[in-house]
């Protein structure tokens, strides 16, 4: 599986094992090196996405132990699946709803945000930013839309933004996106994301609404072609 888009891959991965069986509750997964070695990733990206799993109630980690699958797992994955079996969730529509959803949280983010997720979106921009691998930098850029809607402190715009992200798992939005991110783009994406967490770090509601929607524009552009 070398071949295939590092995190995209390794998260595919991790879900194929546990929803074959492959992987039952209780096993121990490969270590961070390992997996790294195997999607050809970062050990900061491989730690994303197990850190992504285990939000997800998917796995354990036990210091000087090591990863496992969890008790909850089966069934967590049995709800998504028939959750998901009626719904598939195409680019177009996903662009359509984001375009219409994020600028409305920087009112959220001005008044509820905290020094503490101001931080972690500069972590999210700098670990991009520094990304040695395209679909590295695609982690951290999910990670830092993710960082962005949990500084709204508002759980349901939370819960919105963790279900935008698994239709981001999809294969369409992936391949899409992989075909699109050129070098020239991603180095305009990371400009982008760094002026949007300054104008919310600075409580700027209108400056910040306005680069959350040139920034989606672009990549609607980028990715469908309008």
């Amino acid at each position: 599986m070398k071949h295939q888009n590092g995190a995209v891959a390794l998260r595919a991965a991790l879900l194929a094992n546990m929803r074959s069986g492959h992987w039952r509750a209780g096993d121990k997964l490969p270590t961070e090196r390992e997996l790294s070695e195997t999607y050809q990733i970062g050990r900061a990206a491989v730690r994303q996405v197990l850190a992504e799993a285990k939000e997800r109630g998917l796995i354990t980690q036990l210091v000087g132990s090591g990863t496992y699958v969890s008790k909850e797992a089966a069934a967590l994955l049995e709800a998504d699946d028939s959750e998901a079996s009626g719904m598939h969730t195409s680019p177009a529509e996903l662009m359509e709803a984001r375009i219409l959803i994020e600028p409305m949280i920087a009112n959220l983010i001005v008044r509820n945000g905290t020094s503490a997720d101001f931080l972690r979106m500069e972590e999210c921009c700098t670990r991009g930013e520094n990304a040695v691998s395209m679909p590295e930098f695609e982690v951290w850029d999910g990670a830092l839309h993710q960082a962005i809607a949990d500084a709204t402190h508002n759980t349901f715009i939370k819960q919105v933004f963790q279900l935008m992200n698994r239709v981001r798992e999809q294969g369409d939005w992936g391949a899409l996106k992989m075909r699109s991110l050129t070098p020239e783009r991603r180095r305009a994406y990371e400009q982008e994301h760094r002026a949007l967490v300054n104008a919310l770090k600075d409580r700027d509601e209108e400056r910040a609404r306005g680069l959350i929607m040139e920034h989606l524009v672009r990549i609607r552009h980028n990715l469908l072609g309008y």
